[in-house]
């Protein structure tokens, strides 16, 4: 049995988010999986590094699957994206070893979150930035973000529900930069919780606006209470930037 592993970009605007769905199939796992199975005649499922919201974008998603079909890698890649919908594309693929597990062997995650500032939104970006019309203290948001730096217990920048697993992730590096009409907020951690990140930028542009104070972040962590952050900032904005594996 072959291991195929992929690298996806997809334009998450128009779909229900990655995972499959009992009323409908109008997910990104759906149309790869589809398209897959009728390559190679047999039912393909899918593993994801992890699930995109939606709205959410990928820039490079990782997937593997397994199959007996006897086609190169190259045919493969060209089959998928000739039949796949032309806003999800397979960038990158190669035959791994088959142990290779997408999700289980992630070691760590990068997200991209664009924001649009200036007096003007952009009718062109819309999908793929959300407009921020207000004056940001860019100082204040990454003396901000160096409080999310390190291991701590992201409960309060999270929407989950459940108690029992542990919501402790450690955040490598946290970048916010500048370019032209956008400024780009780029995460690094080993892990990230559900709506982790567009919480976090929720509440760092609530400091740029001068609604908070850098440090409330502190007192945000000792409460480990979601009603404490900031808003979600919408999906939009984010993509999923890199995956790291060893």
């Amino acid at each position: 049995m072959r291991n195929i592993k992929l690298t996806i970009e997809y334009d998450g605007a128009r779909y229900n988010g990655w995972q499959k769905l009992g009323d409908t199939e109008n997910t990104i796992q759906s149309k790869l999986e589809k398209v897959l199975s009728e390559m190679t005649g047999r039912k393909i499922e899918v593993i994801a590094s992890g699930r995109t919201d939606s709205g959410v974008h990928a820039l490079a998603q990782i997937v593997n699957f397994k199959t007996n079909i006897n086609m190169s890698t190259k045919e493969i890649r060209r089959y998928c994206n000739q039949y796949l919908p032309k806003d999800i594309v397979v960038k990158g693929i190669e035959e791994v070893d088959e142990r290779f597990h997408a999700r289980y062997n992630a070691k760590s995650k990068k997200y991209l979150y664009r924001i649009r500032i200036g007096a003007i939104p952009t009718a062109f970006n819309r999908k793929y930035t959300y407009y921020v019309p207000n004056y940001l203290d860019i100082e204040a948001m990454q003396k901000a973000g160096s409080y999310l730096l390190g291991e701590h217990d992201f409960k309060a920048f999270s929407s989950v529900k459940s108690s029992k697993k542990s919501t402790s992730r450690e955040i490598f590096e946290m970048d916010i930069t500048k370019e032209e009409n956008e400024l780009h907020l780029l995460f690094h951690g080993n892990g990230f919780l559900h709506n982790m990140v567009r919480i976090m930028v929720g509440t760092l542009i609530e400091i740029g606006e001068g609604k908070r104070t850098p440090e409330s972040i502190k007192d945000i962590f000792a409460s480990k209470t979601r009603e404490n952050a900031g808003v979600t900032a919408p999906a939009q904005g984010l993509f999923l930037y890199e995956v790291f594996y060893d």
